[in-house]
């Protein structure tokens, strides 16, 4: 059973870490605060924690953010609370849900977790950094999630190439005074009153 140790008489917290980028969206839903894939996410995470006797576990999200940057508001507000000493340990689904920049993502399990004191653990991956378990394939894995991303821009610019060279709208706003065909998403009307 893990332990939460104390900093300046308050409890260290269990870092539930969940992300999806815009790319990976699947819900249509555009009233829901977060996706199906964040609530799956924070149901494995908890689940998980509570399993392990991780105390205080508190979640840390980027909903429909990329993980080629570190530059997030979930990640960022995570890691000002691990510099302040607030977090014994970092939890995510899996690796790219942590990040997809190799260097960066090393930086941050390698060197910068461990000189705080800060335990990691993906659970796909089976990394701990407690045991050392797993840590030996992070850097592969990194740099595969780095290669999925770049690969992943490259099919959507190539899809926006194509769609523009037909005519076909690319961009996901719709100027002002027009607004979606209910019928047809590709098409746009005129939105009379704004108009």
């Amino acid at each position: 059973m893990a332990t939460a140790t104390k900093t300046k008489g308050q409890e260290k917290i269990t870092a539930l870490y969940c992300r999806l980028s815009v790319e990976d969206m699947k819900s249509t839903d555009e009233k829901a605060n977060d996706s199906n894939s964040i609530k799956n996410q924070r149901d494995i995470l908890l689940s998980y924690a509570k399993k392990r006797g991780f105390l205080h576990p508190e979640f840390f999200i980027d909903d429909g953010v990329s993980g080629t940057s570190f530059d997030r508001p979930g990640f960022q507000e995570m890691e000002r609370r691990i510099e302040a000493g607030e977090v014994s340990t970092v939890i995510v689904k899996d690796l790219s849900r942590f990040g997809r920049n190799y260097i960066d993502s090393g930086q941050y399990t390698e060197i910068l977790y461990p000189s705080l004191g800060v335990r990691f653990i993906s659970i796909q991956e089976n990394v701990d950094t407690a045991s050392n378990t797993g840590t030996e394939l992070m850097p592969i894995n990194n740099i595969f999630n780095e290669w999925y991303a770049a690969q992943t821009s490259k099919k959507i610019r190539a899809v926006n190439q194509m769609k523009a060279a037909n005519g076909k709208r690319v961009g996901s706003t719709v100027p002002f005074g027009y607004r979606k065909d209910p019928d047809d998403k590709e098409k746009w009307v005129v939105d009379e009153p704004a108009a």
